[in-house]
């Protein structure tokens, strides 16, 4: 077990410190590896909502699987949330042991079938993880994700997807989430999705919006154009906000490109945007938001978002429908 303690105020209250603990191994029948999720958690407290965090499909080998994005699980661990990480089989730690699985590459029907197993399975999660048992609620559940972690809270929060293999349209929806935030996701398929990668995973395109019913904040860089898939630019990331019915909330951070300033680990080489004050800040923002929505009447959310989104050095804007 190894401790970390985030160290910025903000109005979700003081920050505390946090326990992390993995990897916590579930067997999964059908699964050619087993899971493994890491649990990040205040150190005190109870009644602590949870948040199912999907990692992407970066270069990196250890940031996509439950070692990564400690920038954002450490700091919803530290403000009341109990993050859970899972090792999806797109990870490059697996690779050498999934290539040729069913559903490789993308693995899309695996990854969110992960967060499903989870839930299911919570109570075995609660008491592998040393002074977790009983602090948790599980009736407020959430998700988020980022860039294909993003395409897979869209799954889990109600969107729809075209099988390539068979053309039948799949709903994966978990009803156990209650919110999700979608970080940096991929948008629209059809005639927009036109670059090189789109040819090596045209399942991306394949994610019909209209059905994504559950509350959602979108998260979209304005400098994060993905011309690797689209020539449609930044607002690509913004379709899972325009093309989803409400309630919803759209957060365009200024000047931020595909890292999102770095989210996916301290100090990620592979971070084309390093700024650790846009990291902090929609660390805050994803906080409250998450707050508000899985306990209304909350106004973590407002508070946070009137203050980083105006004055002098907005860090990006905010609309809802």
């Amino acid at each position: 077990m190894n401790a970390a303690t985030a160290t910025t105020n903000n109005a979700l209250g003081s920050p505390t410190p946090v326990l992390s603990f993995g990897p916590v191994v579930l067997s999964v029948p059908g699964r050619p590896v087993d899971l493994q999720v890491r649990v990040s958690a205040p150190a005190t407290g109870t009644g602590l909502p949870v948040v199912l965090l999907s990692h992407g499909h970066g270069p990196s080998h250890r940031l996509s699987s439950l070692h990564g994005y400690a920038p954002l699980a450490d700091f919803w661990a530290a403000h009341g949330f109990a993050v859970v990480q899972p090792t999806h089989l797109t990870s490059r730690t697996l690779s050498h042991l999934v290539a040729d699985a069913p559903g490789a590459p993308s693995f899309w029907r695996s990854r969110a079938e992960d967060m499903t197993h989870i839930l299911d399975r919570i109570d075995v999660i609660e008491s592998a993880v040393p002074q977790f048992a009983g602090r948790i609620d599980h009736s407020k559940v959430a998700v988020a994700g980022h860039s294909l972690g993003g395409f897979t809270a869209a799954l889990l929060l109600g969107a729809g997807i075209t099988d390539p293999g068979t053309g039948d349209v799949v709903h994966l929806t978990e009803p156990r989430i209650k919110a999700g935030v979608l970080l940096a996701a991929p948008g629209r398929g059809g005639d927009v999705l036109n670059g090189p990668m789109a040819r090596q995973w045209p399942i991306i395109g394949a994610v019909d919006f209209s059905t994504m019913t559950a509350p959602a904040l979108v998260v979209a860089g304005d400098k994060d154009d993905s011309r690797h898939f689209t020539d449609m630019g930044p607002g690509w990331h913004a379709d899972p906000y325009t093309l989803a019915p409400g309630p919803k909330a759209l957060l365009t951070l200024f000047d931020a490109e595909h890292g999102l300033g770095g989210i996916a680990g301290y100090d990620a080489a592979e971070t084309t945007d390093e700024n650790p004050e846009r990291v902090t800040a929609l660390a805050r923002l994803t906080a409250a938001y998450l707050r508000s929505r899985l306990h209304p009447g909350d106004d973590a959310w407002r508070t946070a978002s009137h203050a980083l989104t105006t004055g002098t050095r907005p860090v990006g804007r905010v609309e809802s429908k």
